[in-house]
């Protein structure tokens, strides 16, 4: 099976897949992951307000995204905002929009969804308790969140939202749909040219392999020394 492979091409490209495919797909983890999180973190109070258009609007909103397929959102994006830009200013032309704006933000809005429920969980693992004193003090709902809810939630799923950006960071890879360079998409390009495409597929399953584990072993690390603090 392996008597015709050629591991010159991945020599010749590995610096090429990971300057320009590899930092692509990390630099939109690490932003879609921030973004997520904070958009996320304001779904989850919004969904959890005692104001029922709030909670209703926040709900309809997470269900929504999370019963779509994520390459339908990112196609969605992609050749359509540029248009509702456009009819939104009231421009005559599509709004130019790049690649990289358009996938970050696709990403964004589509991770807050399930970021949203893990901190919607973890401000719920808060004893009622310590919210009461919160408004005891003379705190308000934000400043109760900000400084006594919110800091013991991230803390208590911090492994839970790693484990979602190692999915996020496998979803990026959806990219490549859109003839996008990140590293799937930067291994293709050079697959298709010398037509060896088992070689690379290869080497980009085994680095996603060894990034995903390792880092799933890590956040198991994480998870033993938190519940140790609990």
């Amino acid at each position: 099976m392996f008597s015709n492979f050629d591991f010159n091409v991945i020599e010749r490209s590995w610096v090429y897949l990971f300057t320009t495919g590899m930092t692509f797909t990390l630099q939109l983890t690490l932003f879609a992951m921030v973004g997520g999180i904070i958009l996320g973190t304001l779904l989850a109070m919004m969904r959890l307000s005692s104001n029922k258009p709030v909670a209703v609007t926040a709900t309809a909103y997470v269900n929504l995204i999370r019963s779509m397929p994520l390459v339908l959102v990112i196609f969605w994006f992609y050749f359509l905002v540029p248009y509702i830009g456009a009819w939104i200013i009231g421009a005559n032309e599509p709004v130019k929009v790049g690649a990289f704006t358009s996938c970050l933000t696709t990403f964004i809005l589509f991770e807050a969804a399930y970021y949203c429920e893990i901190m919607r969980a973890g401000i719920q693992s808060i004893p009622r308790g310590q919210i009461s004193a919160g408004y005891a003090l003379g705190m308000s709902y934000w400043q109760t969140m900000g400084h006594i809810v919110l800091p013991q939630a991230f803390r208590n799923m911090i492994p839970v939202l790693l484990t979602q950006t190692i999915v996020l960071f496998q979803d990026v890879s959806l990219v490549y749909v859109l003839s996008i360079t990140d590293f799937v998409g930067a291994a293709s390009k050079v697959a298709q040219r010398d037509g060896r495409l088992v070689e690379m597929y290869l080497f980009v399953a085994l680095v996603y392999f060894v990034l995903c584990y390792g880092l799933s072993a890590l956040v198991k690390k994480l998870q033993q020394r938190v519940a140790i603090i609990h």
